[in-house]
């Protein structure tokens, strides 16, 4: 990009097309994401002003943010924020970046929860916190618990929390998933979206997907180490019929649903997304006799 007249309708086109060939995934999508960022604008108001020029700081800065997309930086990490159940949660290099698939976890949970009665739910590897806070927006009488191993993450769920202004009903808890719930806790819903990649398969994921936490990617060589010990260690903290509910690898719905049932779980299931991936793993604990 030189240094003339740059508007808004040159920068995008420019921008869209070394996206192109750059190979950079949704190139239209991605250049009016960035644009809109530096320019404090909706994707929809850059096309009401499309002659508007560019001053030299923000076209600076632009460029910059152009390099970093180059590198493969995700551009939810550029722009510091993803949109996840119609709500914006801010995410950066110590979270995961929330995905659609997990919307539908959260359905399968909220589903579950009674909107006019009080229950208590626990976020396993809450990262983002886009789970807890979801739920806890979605269904003001629960009670959000969730944990998460790294500081990092905490920190990050937490502001989340406090922008959609359920941080005074979701409490955080730092620990190795169930690690730190204080003993003889129950839970009405255990829900957790935990690291299921399988450890060989990581260095063939997408650039940008490697810019993300390993921690929260990295499942083990089968892709479910974290999953085995979270069937294990939930089955205890559920109350009587309580719902696990996971989200898993496209591949991994055989194995996770033999966990379940060994485990002595009952009515499980295994759900499709909308590419017809196995994508949800659920189970209850025994009802009472």
């Amino acid at each position: 990009m030189s240094d003339q007249a740059w508007t808004i309708r040159k920068v995008l086109e420019w921008t869209r097309g070394h996206f192109d060939k750059q190979d950079i995934d949704d190139p239209r999508l991605t250049s009016e994401i960035l644009l809109g960022h530096v320019l404090s604008l909706p994707r929809v108001k850059l096309y009401m002003d499309l002659d508007r020029p560019l001053s030299k700081d923000e076209l600076a800065t632009y460029r910059a943010l152009i390099q970093r997309r180059l590198a493969f930086e995700p551009t939810q990490y550029l722009v510091g924020f993803k949109e996840f159940y119609g709500r914006r949660f801010t995410v950066d290099q110590r979270v995961l970046i929330p995905r659609s698939e997990t919307e539908l976890l959260v359905e399968a949970v909220l589903h579950d929860v009674k909107k006019d009665a009080p229950s208590r739910v626990l976020d396993v590897c809450t990262g983002s916190g886009c789970i807890a806070v979801t739920i806890a927006a979605e269904r003001p009488q629960a009670s959000v618990w969730a944990t998460d191993l790294m500081p990092g993450a905490i920190a990050v769920a937490k502001s989340n929390a406090e922008t959609h202004q359920v941080d005074g009903r979701v409490t955080f808890f730092q620990g190795d998933l169930l690690a730190a719930v204080p003993a003889g806790t129950r839970f009405d819903v255990i829900v957790s979206n935990p690291p299921y990649v399988k450890t060989g398969e990581l260095a063939t994921l997408q650039k940008e997907v490697r810019q993300e936490p390993r921690e929260a990617l990295d499942g083990g060589p089968e892709g479910v180490t974290l999953i085995a010990r979270l069937v294990t260690d939930a089955l205890p903290l559920l109350k009587p019929g309580g719902l696990l509910a996971m989200e898993i690898g496209e591949d991994e719905g055989t194995a996770v649903r033999e966990l379940l049932t060994r485990a002595g779980y009952h009515d499980v299931k295994i759900e499709k997304d909308l590419a017809r991936h196995e994508r949800l793993a659920l189970g209850r604990a025994p009802s009472k006799e």
